[in-house]
């Protein structure tokens, strides 16, 4: 898929935001190495740590569907801002373990700016699972 077209989608889920707090509608799509998209959108709830974000949600309804890291071509975020929406801490640490290193994530703006990254990127000393042992 072109990436217009994964923004396309990412910004298609923007319209299933439920915000009604922070009136923030992110969305997200994730793309396969099968041509597979997963979409997610932002969740909000009153008791604002219930709320989940759209590049979650788009991770885990990906892995719900049997997905992994190595089956993730690209991740795309879009939200209505000025620049390219940056991921929220969770979001990155939840990226590092869900996603490669070298996957794009494509962070877009309302204005059609986008920014092309890697989690390595983003969050270059995540904790990691064998951080516990």
């Amino acid at each position: 898929m072109k990436e217009e077209e994964l923004i396309k989608k990412a910004v298609e889920a923007m319209g299933l935001s439920y915000s009604p707090y922070s009136n923030f509608k992110v969305g997200a799509a994730l793309e396969t190495k099968d041509g597979s998209i997963y979409q997610g959108t932002n969740i909000e709830n009153a008791s604002y740590p219930l709320s989940m974000c759209a590049e979650r949600n788009a991770l885990y309804n990906a892995y719900c569907h049997g997905v992994t890291k190595e089956d993730i071509v690209c991740l795309c975020v879009a939200a209505d801002t000025d620049e390219p929406v940056s991921p929220c801490g969770a979001c990155r640490q939840v990226m590092s373990e869900l996603l490669s290193e070298s996957t794009p994530i494509i962070l877009t703006s309302a204005k059609g700016d986008k920014k092309v990254t890697t989690i390595k990127e983003l969050l270059p000393d995540s904790f990691k699972g064998e951080d516990m042992k």
